[in-house]
């Protein structure tokens, strides 16, 4: 299984006593991800600061984990157009990236830049473009920005992280373009709704993750999310299109390597 979707570098998995710069926290994080058959994680950047913890992250387990970079939509405030030169000119660091991400449009808590966050994400899709990377794409509460914003970005691969939204929402999204779906632990929740949605994506358009540390599946709603818990979403996944676990699995497998060009996973 493939977790398209981990914040685990981050400081929530460190351990207590863990000393500073140590990763071992995280490191095991990792392995109980693979122990619980979650062979790959692809691990976005969301600042500057996360930058360095998730390519350590990577160093430390590089047959596990991937790299994404890009410019959290909540992170564009002031200064925003040397944060997103920032990491533009990650992708040209030498580092081996398999997108660009997490980018989007998120107004759900405060809607001062909405005119810079769509800036901001015209140029990261046009940097994705320009180094023939897909986006992995964040949307809160802006789905018509993003796409307005996407439409001119016709030939970019994207993955909507973290959809939770209606069949009207799919249809919206697809009006548009081929795009991918990234299933979390809200498709387990009661009162989402998504389940009854995922007919209408398809599974040949679902990829598989976590969000993690956020939005853990039942029956770790309200705890720490982790990747290791990837196999629940699975299971979901394959209850509500009335499919068998492991055609599901082995379909999400395929289509995480298909989107971001994963080699052995």
């Amino acid at each position: 299984m493939i977790d398209t979707h981990s914040h685990i570098y981050g400081p929530e998995f460190s351990l207590q006593g863990q000393p500073d710069g140590s990763m071992q926290g995280q490191v095991e994080t990792v392995d109980r991800a693979v122990a619980a058959g979650v062979g790959m994680m692809i691990l976005p950047a969301v600042d500057r600061s996360s930058v360095t913890p998730m390519k350590t992250l990577a160093s430390l387990r590089p047959a596990n984990t991937a790299l994404a970079v890009g410019l959290h939509p909540t992170e564009v405030k002031e200064g925003w157009r040397e944060e997103v030169a920032y990491f533009t000119d990650l992708l040209a660091d030498g580092t081996h990236y398999v997108a660009v991400g997490e980018v989007g449009i998120d107004l759900y808590w405060d809607k001062t830049f909405e005119a810079e966050q769509m800036e901001a994400f015209d140029i990261q899709l046009a940097a994705a473009e320009s180094f023939g990377l897909p986006v992995i794409i964040h949307q809160r509460e802006a789905l018509a920005q993003t796409l307005e914003v996407l439409s001119g970005h016709k030939s970019v691969r994207a993955v909507f992280h973290s959809f939770g939204g209606s069949e009207a929402d799919v249809e919206r999204i697809r009006y548009l373009g081929d795009y991918y779906f990234g299933i979390n632990g809200i498709v387990t929740f009661k009162n989402s709704g998504l389940a009854s949605v995922l007919p209408h994506i398809g599974l040949d358009r679902i990829l598989t993750e976590t969000d993690a540390p956020y939005l853990a599946p039942v029956p770790y709603r309200g705890k720490r999310n982790e990747s290791s818990y990837i196999p629940h979403i699975v299971d979901k996944i394959a209850a509500s299109l009335s499919a068998e676990r492991l055609d599901v699995e082995a379909a999400t497998v395929a289509n995480a390597k298909t989107f971001f060009k994963l080699e052995n996973s």
